[in-house]
């Protein structure tokens, strides 16, 4: 059996889709750990260039070897609850400020995007950890 490659860092950063550049926060992230870094630029860049626009949390792993590994995340909820309400950004006091209301529908359909990521079983617990990040934003949740 191949002996385990050492993990020298393990890294997380939200990065645009297609759009990581040597700036930061890749550059100065990676940079310290002796990364090639054009090698994971281009790497992400092809993986995420059909989601343009999206911002993706990415879980990168380091080895000691200067080699890495990247996980794409999806879309984090909070972004996908705003655009689906048309909102700039969430209310500053959430349980006094409302700044709009999510159908049961959005609800559904955001919960399905993020079902991989989460951790639930079923639809209906993906609904509401979804509808738990929906009322922390100052967004009310319609009851079906």
């Amino acid at each position: 059996m191949a002996e385990a490659k050492k993990i020298k860092a393990k890294l997380k950063m939200v990065i645009p889709a297609g759009g990581a550049t040597p700036a930061p926060p890749v550059g100065s992230s990676l940079g310290q750990y002796g990364v090639n870094m054009m090698d994971f630029i281009n790497a992400f860049n092809e993986q995420t260039k059909d989601m343009r626009g999206a911002m993706c949390p990415t879980k990168i792993t380091v080895y000691e070897d200067k080699s890495f590994t990247f996980e794409v995340k999806g879309t984090p909820a909070k972004i996908l609850i705003k655009k689906a309400l048309g909102i700039e950004k969430a209310s500053g006091v959430p349980n006094k400020e409302k700044v709009g209301t999510l159908t049961d529908e959005q609800l559904t359909q955001i919960a399905e995007e993020k079902m991989a990521d989460l951790n639930a079983n079923d639809i209906d617990a993906a609904k509401k950890i979804i509808a738990g990040t929906a009322r922390s934003m100052g967004v009310e949740v319609e009851k079906k």
